[in-house]
């Protein structure tokens, strides 16, 4: 019974492999984070001056993004941190040392992934909650800046489908006041069709507002067609019964990797029922699911590095192989993404082979190395 608990709670070395890999980790995150932090906040310069937008709002504005930037950089930082600690530890002989008090190298792989998961795990949460809600503070904050108006997000041009309607707006507003957050199209035109393609009827608003209620429009004038008449009517406000929401109109103008994986949902459920192309979206939502996966495992393929060259190379070495292999990775898993968007084949076979070729190359490297 002792023996069965031994091995499921970590000892003393398996701690302290543990902590060397996480701080390794988390100061090569703050580096990378600072320095994306810091070039990005150059090139917010620029529109400083625009409205009340200063310097104290641009470095808030950054502020915001701060979990969103982490949550992008961590797969990379987690491998090139990973890298440097094991590498460091075998070329001081401490990575032999703890191999000969019983941490084989399997045990060590599982060490490593195990402190990493803890990382991995706040940072898929951060994805779906901190993240999203992080990147739209900042954008409401520098609309608001520079247009001196609650105003979380600006539109133009906006068109949409729902069913047999087609919308479109000259310009609308996504609107923050509290706890009150809405939706305001203005000049919408609201086209309804006959399932042969024949047009039924067609509504102008001066306003149409989306809340939790409905839609509401405003000042509208409506026409319809009939076979051999054609009928208008003006009315001061209108219900509109439609499923489409917020999130499926603003999807169109907002950037999919800034969406919560629901409202990424939404974006291609209203996008498949319409018979419009969801590839950008589907992209980015599986990228989601598969994110912990390809973060642990691109961790754990790095690990036969450590155990080869690593041991007599020094610290420029180590980052170099660590950025080379990330890079690769990464390269790799875009391409099998984009050929998925082309040839429209599912996007989770196109993260999932990557990661499986990355894996099955380690594991022929680590078992060369132990032979």
């Amino acid at each position: 019974m002792m023996a069965v608990f031994g091995k499921a709670f970590p000892k003393v070395h398996e701690l302290f492999l543990g902590r060397i890999v996480l701080g390794t980790v988390l100061l090569t995150w703050a580096v990378l984070l600072g320095l994306d932090v810091m070039l990005a906040l150059v090139s917010e310069v620029s529109d400083i001056g625009k409205g009340s937008y200063d310097f104290p709002k641009a470095v808030a504005y950054m502020a915001y993004t701060v979990p969103r930037r982490a949550y992008t950089l961590f797969p990379t930082a987690a491998v090139i941190g990973a890298l440097m600690a094991l590498g460091q530890l075998a070329a001081t002989s401490e990575l032999t040392a703890l191999r000969a008090v019983g941490l084989s190298r399997r045990r060590l792989s599982l060490t490593v992934a195990g402190a990493l998961a803890v990382l991995t795990l706040a940072m898929v949460v951060n994805g779906e909650t901190l993240a999203p809600w992080g990147q739209r503070q900042a954008d409401a904050l520098k609309a608001s800046a520079k247009s001196n108006d609650l105003i979380v997000a600006r539109y133009s041009g906006l068109w949409a489908r729902e069913g047999e309607v087609i919308l479109n707006a000259v310009d609308g507003d996504e609107r923050d006041n509290g706890d009150d957050r809405w939706l305001e199209l203005r000049d919408v035109s609201l086209y309804e069709f006959e399932p042969d393609g024949r047009l039924k009827s067609m509504a102008v608003a001066k306003v149409a507002e989306h809340r939790p209620g409905g839609w509401l429009l405003r000042d509208v004038t409506r026409t319809t067609f009939a076979e051999r008449s054609v009928a208008r009517r003006q009315v001061a406000e209108e219900r509109w019964d439609s499923e489409l929401d917020t999130t499926a109109l603003t999807a169109g103008m907002a950037k999919p990797r800034y969406m919560p994986s629901p409202e990424l949902k939404d974006a291609i459920d209203y996008r498949l029922r319409n018979g419009l192309d969801a590839g950008d979206f589907q992209e980015i939502y599986w990228g989601r699911w598969f994110y912990a996966l390809n973060a642990l495992a691109l961790c754990l393929a790095a690990i036969p590095f450590a155990f080869g060259s690593l041991r007599s190379g020094g610290l420029g070495k180590r980052l170099f192989i660590g950025i080379v292999f990330a890079l690769g990775f990464w390269l790799l898993q875009t391409q099998f993404v984009r050929l998925a968007q082309v040839y429209k084949f599912d996007f989770r076979v196109a993260y999932l082979l990557p990661t499986v070729i990355m894996v099955a190359v380690s594991v022929m490297l680590f078992r060369r190395r132990s032979g």
